[in-house]
Formats: structure tokens, C-alpha cells, sequence
């Protein structure tokens, strides 16, 4: 059942889950099942059979039945709440003390920023992990509550301004894996999505290393002109940041080496040529409400910011 993440876990955390839910649904089905078998013995046990019989005989104050409907539920409630934070803490324990985290990631009006520390690589809308290795991951907000999901990997996680999380994260096999914002976090809250890479660790340090370089330098003049018009007039170095090229304040995503990724606008678009021109000339009309501005693009400076940041591998 691939087609429901929750039902086709890629690692342990949300093997547990799907655990948890089989049990649910297990117990619903059978309370289900239950009850309706009871009403069609009442419909054929005590149906009518004549005109005019009167109503049928009322009986009150049936304790043992009173017992059994209160006591009944009450432990399965209570079987399944042990389950649960059994489950929980098994694949979900606090961190130990001093334990730092292997990747921040952070939430913004409506995109992701992902760090790797130690190694300062700072991506956005995509996360990259190792098989088969357990994460610690920090979860912070920069500005209202998101929910971290991804539902074939772990847990959901609250992302609250000020009150950083942690949650475990381990895949098992190598795959592309999609997440989402599970919490309203406003306008564009439905397009505030992530994936997740889960590469074998060889392949995994390369890129880690690949990232941690700086931008490449341009290669040829629309190119040039792309970086002229990316760190002129105050236009895309006052919100995003190029390593090795300008150090913006952080408003906007990491750009270093955006050509690499496979989507725009956390996952809104995929990463084309013409998707990024369409998101430059009019980021409004792919995202309604998101905070990058209109910059009044000619089709040549289009063209030319096209050129530079796909070469930004």
C-alpha cells in the first residue's frame, strides 16, 4: 500500500506507528462489527409483528449491563494509551545530555531551512540523510508554529517560536521521501512541503562535502550579468544568501548551490529553467501571499538570474 505513507514505513520510527495504527483500527473494526451485529439481531429479534401491540416492554436499572459498557472501554482506552507511550518512548526518547544535534531544521512562512552543523551546509526544502544511520534533528521555528512531517519516516513534531524540539529520524532503505507542514502556519501553509533523500552514506558525505563548498564562480557573460544583477540595486543579496559570493540576513533561502536541488518554492515548482524564470517574473502568481517581492524583471534580467543560479550546483 505504497500509495498511503503511513502504511509503507521506510524505517523504524514510523514502523512503530503503523503499528499503533493496525492496532487502532484493529480494535474499531472489531467494535464496529459488534455493534452493528447487535443492531440487526435487535431489528430482527424485536421487530414488530402486529398492528397495535403498544410499545415494547422497557426495562431500567441494569446494573451488570451499566458495568460492562463503562469498564469495557474504559480498558481498551487504557491498553491503548500504554501502547502508545510505550511505542513513543521507544522510538522517540529524549536526548542525552550534550548529545547535538545531526541537522536543524527550521521553519519559515513557507519554506524549510535545513543545517547541517559542524559542517556548514545550509540548505532549504530538502533534506538529506544516510541509510541506516539513527538522527537526532532540532526542530525551530522562526516565526509562527509549523509541524514537521514526514509520514514514512517518523512522527509528526510541533515547531514552536522559542521552544526548540528534537525528534529521532533513521531510514532504512535509499529513496525520495515527501514531507509536510502539518500544522496551519497561513496562506500558503498547503504549499509548504519538503523531501526527504536518503542516500547510502558514501554517496551521502560526497554530497555533504559538494554542499559545504562555496558557489561556483560564473562562466560565461549572462551568467556575469546574472551575478551583476543578483548583488545590484539591493535586488536578491538583501534576503538570500550565495557562500562565497554575499552574506544576506537569512529572509529568504540559502542559495548557494540551489541549481543542485529538484524543487523551488518548497516544493511548489520543480527545478526547471522555465520554472525558475516563472518564479522570478511573478512569484506572487505561483505563491500567493509568500514574502518574496515582485522585483519588475526585464525578460533579459529573467534570463540572466536563470543562468547564473541553475549553474549553482
Amino acid at each position: 500500500m505504497s500509495w498511503i505513507p503511513t502504511l509503507s514505513p521506510a524505517g523504524p520510527q514510523a514502523e512503530s506507528l503503523r503499528f499503533i495504527l493496525w492496532v487502532t483500527l484493529g480494535l474499531a473494526a472489531v467494535i464496529l462489527t459488534l455493534i452493528i451485529a447487535l443492531v440487526f439481531v435487535a431489528l430482527h429479534r424485536y421487530r414488530a409483528r402486529g398492528r397495535g401491540e403498544g410499545d415494547a416492554r422497557q426495562t431500567e436499572g441494569n446494573v451488570k449491563l451499566e458495568v460492562v459498557w463503562t469498564v469495557v472501554p474504559a480498558l481498551i482506552i487504557a491498553g491503548l494509551f500504554i501502547l502508545m507511550v510505550g511505542e513513543v518512548h521507544g522510538i522517540d526518547p529524549a536526548p542525552p545530555p550534550g548529545r547535538k544535534p545531526d541537522i536543524v531544521v527550521v521553519g519559515h512562512q513557507w519554506w524549510w531551512e535545513v543545517r547541517y552543523p559542524g559542517s556548514g551546509v545550509v540548505t532549504a526544502n530538502e533534506l538529506h540523510v544516510p541509510v541506516g544511520r539513527r538522527l537526532l534533528l532540532r526542530m525551530e521555528s522562526a516565526d509562527v508554529i509549523h509541524d514537521f512531517w514526514a509520514p514514512q519516516l517518523t512522527r509528526k513534531i510541533d515547531m514552536v517560536p522559542g521552544h526548540p524540539n528534537t525528534i529521532w529520524m533513521e531510514v532504512d532503505r535509499p529513496g525520495v521521501y515527501d514531507g509536510e507542514c502539518a500544522a496551519f502556519c497561513g496562506a500558503q501553509h498547503a504549499n509548504m512541503r519538503f523531501k526527504v533523500f536518503a542516500q547510502p552514506p558514501a554517496q551521502f558525505q560526497a554530497w555533504l562535502k559538494k554542499q559545504a563548498g562555496p558557489a561556483a564562480p560564473p562562466r560565461d557573460s549572462t551568467a556575469i550579468a546574472g551575478v551583476m544583477l543578483f548583488l545590484g540595486n539591493g535586488l536578491c543579496a538583501r534576503c538570500h544568501t550565495i557562500r562565497g559570493l554575499s552574506a544576506g540576513p537569512d529572509i529568504g533561502p540559502d542559495l548557494t548551490h540551489i541549481g543542485g536541488r529538484t524543487t523551488l518554492a518548497a516544493a511548489t515548482l520543480p527545478n526547471t529553467d522555465s520554472a525558475m524564470a516563472r518564479w522570478l517574473k511573478d512569484p506572487q502568481a505561483v505563491k500567493p501571499g509568500n514574502h518574496m517581492p515582485d522585483l519588475h524583471l526585464s525578460d533579459a534580467d529573467v534570463h540572466a538570474l536563470v543562468t547564473y543560479l541553475e549553474s549553482l550546483k
